[in-house]
């Protein structure tokens, strides 16, 4: 019997990280959704450096899709995770713990250097949202930019 409880909890926990990473707040993101790759998108370039982004300030209108081309022009890792300040400040804690997690979310990436990614996003919400990097230590110095969605 004790076999048994102890074979359904090891399970139990072996599954627990997928409903957890499930539970993440991906069914619905704050700052818009997934681009439809069927239409049109202005195109943004952003350069990840050593604890910066260029740009760092974005303007969008309320609706516009933007296709972000992330390259990765420094000598670590670096990450785009998109949404509110509030979300990625809670998730940087999370990364604090667990600093290899890997982003491959519609809303965010982490690339390695000299490397390349595009996110398509639809900003179907007004306000002023935020791109960070959430791997520790990398925010704190500084490596945020802003969308402001009008």
């Amino acid at each position: 019997m004790k076999t048994i409880k102890l074979a359904t909890a090891l399970a139990a926990l072996s599954i627990a990280p997928a409903f957890a990473h499930e539970q993440h707040g991906h069914e619905s993101f704050s700052a818009g959704e997934p681009g439809d790759p069927k239409k049109p998108a202005r195109t943004i370039e952003i350069l990840m450096n050593e604890m910066d982004y260029a740009p760092a300030r974005i303007e969008v209108k309320q609706g516009e899709q933007v296709r972000f081309v992330l390259r990765n022009v420094g000598k670590e890792d670096h990450e785009f995770l998109l949404a509110t300040p509030k979300e990625n400040l809670a998730h940087a804690e999370v990364m604090k713990k667990h600093p290899h997690m890997e982003h491959d979310e519609p809303n965010g990436v982490r690339l390695a250097p000299s490397k390349t990614a595009e996110i398509l996003w639809r900003f179907t919400k007004a306000g002023t949202f935020e791109f960070s990097c959430l791997i520790p230590g990398h925010r704190d110095y500084g490596m945020v930019g802003h969308v402001n969605v009008n």
